[in-house]
């Protein structure tokens, strides 16, 4: 199956010169989600996972499945302040500033084995906070896994030496 062709280009958005990578019309198409789960799990599946990381909000939708999948359990990475219990964050690089992700701090035990996912691998900046805090955390980050990247910025070698898996690559903003 062609998963690129499920996935939406909104050019100039949110603002000129930007090509939104809108992943809905997949989500839409049930034989189109269910095998991106499917080979996202395939991916992880000889890592032995023990937890799917992943970040709010796009990556919780593939996110939780894939852990569901592997049999692993699944811990959201949220927006300063939307977690309940004691937690660690870890701040990333945007274009227009600075953000960060926290996770609970007991949520991964040391030693286990932690696959990173989002729905998009853009600068890296989102994938190498999570790995920074599972590492933090005493974890072993085994792979990241995105449905698809964006190629042309750099995202995989910044998040290096980690080993990447995307579903669907782009390799300049247009194509």
């Amino acid at each position: 199956m062609d998963l690129r062709s499920c996935i939406r280009d909104i050019p100039d958005y949110p603002r000129p010169g930007i090509v939104f990578r809108d992943i809905t019309p997949l989500l839409l198409d049930a034989a189109a989600l269910s095998e991106a789960v499917r080979r996202l799990a395939a991916y992880g599946a000889p890592r032995a996972v023990d937890f799917v990381v992943a970040a709010e909000a796009r990556g919780f939708i593939l996110g939780a499945a894939v852990a569901r999948e592997l049999g692993a359990g699944f811990v959201p990475a949220r927006k300063p302040g939307k977690l309940p219990h004691e937690t660690i964050s870890a701040e990333y690089i945007l274009e227009y500033g600075v953000d960060a992700l926290e996770v609970h701090a007991d949520a991964i035990g040391h030693g286990a084995n932690v696959l990173i996912h989002d729905d998009l691998l853009a600068t890296g900046g989102t994938a190498r906070a999570l790995c920074d805090l599972v590492e933090r955390l005493g974890g072993h980050v085994v792979g990241c896994a995105f449905l698809a990247e964006l190629a042309f910025l750099g995202g995989r070698e910044r998040i290096a030496p980690f080993d990447v898996c995307s579903l669907v690559t782009y390799d300049s903003e247009t194509a």
